[in-house]
């Protein structure tokens, strides 16, 4: 049986005033109920919730940058989106059920395993899951995070084949559309910063853009999951998407290879709390021999972070190419880089970041 993520963007479910679409919110709800009832199981991860909010309550002009004013315009927002997408299933016979998660909810196995099972009870039911970020009461998700990064790791969660970006445009082009005209990338087998320069920087409207579609594409195809980016306003989006139609959008391809999914959260949903720069020799223990990162190979400390902190590991060069949690403190950890494992005081780990938390990036 086929599941399939679909991620809608602001852009694309809210209006110029940032209501909620109820026109477009209706036509993919017919899409997503038509695929419903030919056996997929989908899933709809919704951003929105601060833009309607934020009309609900009559204030124009972008978006607030506060985080806890944030949480409190979303709080006013989400009601009225989940309103449209239940609205708009039930007017085609289908229940939507919501699902509010948070990244943290990916890095412990308990709640990643319930969150699981939640979705499979709500397909058992026959209800589409309606997913978004729990911005009213985590912060950090609305500093750090974006859905498009929720519903990558979505997909990994619930085991998804496919995984549908709208945004309001037809793609990946190959120049910045607010500079000149450029033509759809139909394909991509790797993401790298070439590509990344040609994404440009966030929305108007929503907290994304193209660079976080590909961070997300990226994220999905380490989890083994395709990715299409695409115009969420083109007549039958969805199904074409499903179908594999030539043009539809930007196809980001999967990797052989999925990563684990508490390795995936540390590598995408947590934030970094610093860098450790380390010499060539640790960089090839850890990227040829998987091995633990040891004190002696850190050069340098960066940031301020605490034990089991996410931080980015940099070779000599500045070039991040992992990504860990570390077991000390910046203090600690500054105090004793360089130094050998029998010269460490007794209380101190013999090792600073070990392999079972460490990510390789490259």
């Amino acid at each position: 049986m086929t599941r399939i993520v679909v991620k809608v963007g602001s852009s694309t479910v809210t209006t110029d005033d940032g209501r909620v679409d109820e026109h477009t919110v209706m036509r993919l709800c017919e899409q997503v109920a038509s695929l419903t009832r030919a056996g997929c199981q989908m899933v709809v991860v919704s951003s929105g919730a601060i833009a309607c909010g934020w009309a609900a309550l009559g204030r124009s002009g972008p978006r607030p940058a506060d985080p806890a004013l944030l949480q409190a315009v979303s709080a006013v927002g989400q009601h009225r989106l989940m309103h449209a997408w239940t609205n708009g299933m039930e007017a085609q016979g289908i229940l939507a059920g919501q699902v509010l998660l948070a990244p943290l909810d990916f890095g412990h196995r308990r709640q990643y395993l319930h969150a699981r099972e939640t979705v499979d009870h709500l397909w058992d039911l026959g209800v589409v899951p309606i997913v978004n970020e729990n911005d009213a009461v985590a912060d950090d998700e609305i500093r750090f995070g974006d859905n498009d990064r929720l519903a990558a790791l979505v997909a990994h969660l619930v085991r998804a084949e496919l995984l549908v970006l709208l945004t309001d445009t037809p793609g990946l082009l190959s120049a910045d559309p607010r500079v000149q005209d450029g033509s759809l990338i139909e394909e991509v087998v790797e993401i790298d910063h070439r590509l990344m320069e040609l994404a440009g920087g966030p929305g108007a409207v929503g907290s994304g853009g193209m660079a976080s579609k590909l961070m997300a594409a990226r994220i999905a195809s380490w989890s083994g999951v395709t990715t299409v980016i695409a115009d969420g306003r083109r007549a039958g989006v969805v199904a074409a998407a499903v179908r594999g139609e030539p043009g539809v959008g930007t196809v980001c391809r999967a990797r052989p290879q999925r990563m684990h999914a508490r390795k995936l959260w540390i590598a995408f949903a947590l934030g970094s709390s610093g860098t450790l720069v380390v010499d060539d020799g640790a960089r090839r223990a850890l990227v040829e021999h998987g091995r633990s990162l040891l004190p002696a190979g850190v050069l340098e400390c960066r940031g301020r972070f605490g034990p089991e902190d996410a931080v980015e590991i940099a070779g000599k060069d500045g070039s991040v190419f992992a990504k860990g949690l570390v077991r000390y403190t910046s203090e600690r950890a500054a105090e004793w880089v360089g130094r050998r494992s029998e010269e460490l005081p007794d209380d101190l780990s013999t090792v600073a970041v070990h392999r079972d938390d460490l990510v390789l990036l490259e």
